[in-house]
């Protein structure tokens, strides 16, 4: 086997690195401007194989005595390794964050999480969309790879030592590839078949990500095994898999799931087929790709650190870029000169375990430094003004509201099932009622999920001068009807959706006389999807048919039906409405961009076109306010007078949206009273 790349992997391989470099551009051309180079995410995938065949070599050039002495070795080695850079890096980009993000606890639990090795998890439980908006401005989300590395390091050893592979003369490279073999075969699948349904959790746990590590372990592993495989894999032409990487990279998204895996399989096998003599050999021993391989890792840790802090303050511009790759590589090199490679080479202490030791110490002293800033009084080193107003954030839904010189009062949390532990909750009118609902005129009934609740200033003068009264209901992520589940599947909400619209709507309903009224308030994003298909056009018809039926419902009643339309898309921006304030670290506008009027309005048309044939058939009322929320080319987080539109991050109207989009509801609500269409 003398002479295939695989005769030679217990010792240092050049071209690894230029591999590593190829890896690590292709990642920063993707973030930069995913236009660039659609799938260049996928460096992240090379790099797990890389790692996978890398630290299975590792293995075998350092035999064990005992599981003890291989665990020290191992895990004193990655540390050092590791930690160091990793750690100056979230120390000194969580400083920075506070300065000019308004709120960065989730950016500091990212990077604490980080440094433990379990930001995937982290950002797998914050319900977090890699390819989305809110990634970009956390400046620790690209740490979910290591996670992810560090998750399999917990593994790797402890196989390798049961299979004998990491045993003096044991061999085990059998063992190991069949162990391997099998586990990486259910990583695969499981990856597969999550993605389409769950993709966070494919995209950033660890085990549907095993496979692509287990794809270098098992190359690693194919000499001892199949030697007659290896040569043949070791002759194969390695440029035809270095044109098909870049083919690969230039896949839409949509094409996520075929792409990461010809991305792995192309890796590895251009890992077993990189020689000597060839032209790709000679392209990834260049002295430069070289070079950009060596300090691939601190040059991950930071590229992503400068490019999200620039979305922050100035932003990505063609003349800029120029001067953030600069920095990029600035703070690259002097990691790796004096962070990275000194201390990976130095001896931190006589013995293993307490350089373990000291490199879990630095870690917790990083980890407390960035807790202790999280918990400074706010904005204490925040460098820009404070601009949260009154009134603001998710904790705000719950605020009481009255209505000046009119009876009753919504009292907010008992008006609300915030989760299944409430699903047995009674929603009583008398507590939840502007106005006085025994004596109105006119009643409406206000249904809905969290949106619902950010309502309830939008009725002032239906109360106080149209002699209306106005009952507001929430269920936090209820359907915005009764044939759906729970938005996001269930989950916490299963229960709290069943007992919404099972028990609790349809005896609030009952107590509505003919001409009142039920107003739907839902944030309709799932209807609005980026692109429409099969899966976007069925809970389409679902939604239409659910409609229908509730109209129907009502019309036996007397009682008219009025539903909210989709508002622009706020959540993708992911900004907390603080960070809409112009501040003198973003002259070229802050970094809340969500999608534009008319790409918002060509994603809302199904959704209107919906709406509106329902309407023309006398089944309901559509309160449109997309030109109050988008009135010019770019939807913002502010009105034309200045108002701040949103109240979080998550897209709930502000009360000074609200008391702007009083008039047009009180529009629908007051027209004039028709039969509602037959069932």
């Amino acid at each position: 086997m003398s002479d295939t790349p695989l005769s030679s992997t217990t010792g240092y391989r050049t071209e690894i690195d230029g591999l590593r470099a190829l890896a690590v551009v292709a990642v920063i051309v993707n973030h930069i401007d995913d236009r660039l180079l659609p799938s260049g995410y996928l460096g992240v995938d090379i790099f797990f194989v890389i790692s996978g065949f890398v630290i299975t070599a590792s293995l075998t050039r350092r035999p064990a005595r005992s599981l003890g002495d291989l665990l020290l070795g191992f895990y004193s080695r990655r540390l050092k390794r590791l930690v160091p850079a990793l750690l100056v890096f979230v120390v000194v980009v969580g400083i920075l964050s506070c300065l000019v993000i308004p709120r960065p606890h989730t950016a500091l639990r990212t990077g604490i999480s980080a440094l433990f090795g379990f930001s995937n998890i982290y950002l797998h439980g914050q319900a977090t969309d890699y390819f989305g908006t809110a990634t970009k401005l956390n400046p620790f989300t690209h740490t979910w790879s290591l996670g992810v590395e560090e998750q399999v390091y917990l593994l790797l050893p402890m196989v390798a030592w049961l299979t004998g592979f990491a045993r003096p003369g044991a061999g085990g490279h059998r063992a190991l590839f069949g162990v391997m073999g099998v586990a990486s075969l259910a990583s695969l699948i499981a990856f597969v078949q999550l993605y389409p349904t769950q993709q966070a959790a494919a995209y950033f746990l660890m085990p549907p990500r095993l496979w692509e590590m287990g794809a270098g372990c098992l190359l690693f592993c194919l000499g001892g095994v199949w030697p007659t495989a290896a040569r043949g894999l070791g002759r194969l032409p390695p440029l035809a898999a270095v044109l098909g990487l870049g083919g690969v990279m230039l896949l839409p998204l949509a094409w996520a799931v075929p792409a990461t895996v010809a991305a792995v399989v192309l890796t590895t096998l251009l890992i077993a087929s990189l020689r000597q003599g060839t032209a790709a050999y000679r392209l990834f021993t260049l002295p430069a790709l070289v070079w950009v391989g060596l300090i691939s890792y601190s040059l991950y840790l930071w590229h992503w650190g400068v490019l999200s802090l620039s979305r922050w303050t100035i932003g990505l511009h063609w003349w800029s870029l120029p001067f953030q790759i600069g920095l990029m590589v600035l703070l690259s090199v002097a990691s790796y000169r004096w962070v990275e490679k000194p201390l990976r080479q130095a001896s931190w202490a006589p013995r293993r375990d307490r350089t373990i030791a000291i490199g879990v110490g630095g870690l917790a002293a990083g980890a407390g430094l960035l807790i202790g800033v999280d918990n400074l009084p706010p904005f204490s080193l925040y460098a820009g003004r404070n601009p949260i107003p009154a009134g603001m954030g998710v904790e705000s839904l719950v605020d009481p509201y009255r209505v000046a010189g009119a009876t009753g009062t919504w009292q907010g949390s008992p008006c609300v099932l915030a989760n299944d532990g409430e699903a047995a909750k009674t929603i009583a009118i008398e507590a939840c009622t502007l106005g006085d609902f025994a004596t109105a005129r006119h009643r409406v009934l206000v249904v809905g999920n969290s949106f619902s609740a950010s309502f309830a200033g939008a009725f002032d003068e239906l109360v106080a001068t149209d002699d209306y009264a106005v009952t507001i209901t929430s269920a936090w992520a209820a359907s915005p009807v009764g044939n759906f589940a729970a938005l996001g599947g269930g989950g916490p909400f299963a229960a709290t959706n069943r007992a919404y619209w099972n028990r609790v709507v349809p005896a609030l309903v009952a107590q509505l006389r003919p001409g009142d009224w039920v107003f739907l308030v839902n944030d309709m994003v799932m209807f609005s999807p980026p692109s429409q298909g099969p899966g976007s056009r069925l809970i389409l018809q679902t939604l239409r048919v659910g409609l229908t039926d509730f109209s129907a419902s009502l019309a036996q009643r007397g009682v008219r039906l009025a539903v909210l339309n989709g508002l622009p898309f706020a959540r993708e921006a992911n900004c907390h409405p603080a960070s809409a304030v112009p501040q003198w670290f973003s002259p070229f506008g802050g970094p809340c961009l969500m999608p534009g009027r008319a790409e918002s309005l060509r994603r809302r048309q199904p959704l209107d076109d919906l709406l509106v044939d329902l309407q023309n058939q006398g089944k309901l009322q559509v309160v449109d306010l997309f030109d109050l929320f988008c009135p010019d080319g770019a939807c913002t987080y502010r009105a034309r007078g200045g108002e701040i539109l949103y109240r979080d991050e998550h897209s709930h109207p502000s009360k000074e949206a609200v008391q702007l989009a009083a008039p047009l509801i009180r529009n629908v609500l007051m027209s004039p009273a028709t039969a509602p269409a037959a069932p």
